[in-house]
């Protein structure tokens, strides 16, 4: 009886095992199966990001982004000068951040189809003008707290706009 349950047992372990993709499935394991949809993974993630656009062209929103990569660097040096308190180099790091005539144009130039962008952008360099104005203290704590509010902007620009690329800007 023993030998007869074993056998009945091991059957019917075989019996469920996963088919190889090449087989086709059981009736019952057909519910089983992803759903599929006519909606891509980037139109989905689309719908969910609730972001405002700003439209670039391909070759702006690589620049765009390259400047950003350089802001971060810009905080790396920042932060990894006032770690050892060289304030002449967390002026020099903020800096490369700060408002300029030129970066101020760019900024319009890059917010001009999304409402409230350019301002936002401006914002984030003058805040980064603070870093340097605070290192000319020699106040660690006045260096980061302009560091923090500095990336406070950087987060809220994150938090409420995406780069949506285009093949042409609107008029």
């Amino acid at each position: 009886m023993k030998a007869r349950a074993f056998v009945v047992a091991v059957c019917l372990c075989l019996g469920c095992r996963a088919a190889p993709e090449s087989e086709p499935r059981p009736a019952a394991l057909s519910t089983l199966a992803p759903v599929t949809t006519t909606t891509s993974a980037s139109e989905a993630l689309e719908r969910l990001d609730q972001r405002r656009p700003v439209p670039l062209l391909p070759m702006m929103a690589q620049h765009q982004k390259q400047s950003m990569r350089d802001h971060l660097e810009a905080v790396q040096g920042v932060v990894a000068a006032a770690a050892v308190s060289d304030f002449e180099k967390v002026a020099l790091a903020a800096k490369r951040m700060g408002f300029s005539e030129a970066m101020g144009r760019m900024c319009e130039h890059m917010g001009a189809a999304s409402p409230g962008f350019t301002e936002q952008a401006l914002s984030f360099h003058h805040a980064a003008d603070e870093i340097a104005v605070a290192a000319a203290t020699q106040d660690s704590a006045a260096v980061l707290s302009a560091l923090s509010k500095t990336l406070k902007t950087c987060t809220s620009c994150h938090a409420t706009y995406k780069q949506q690329l285009v093949a042409s800007l609107p008029d």
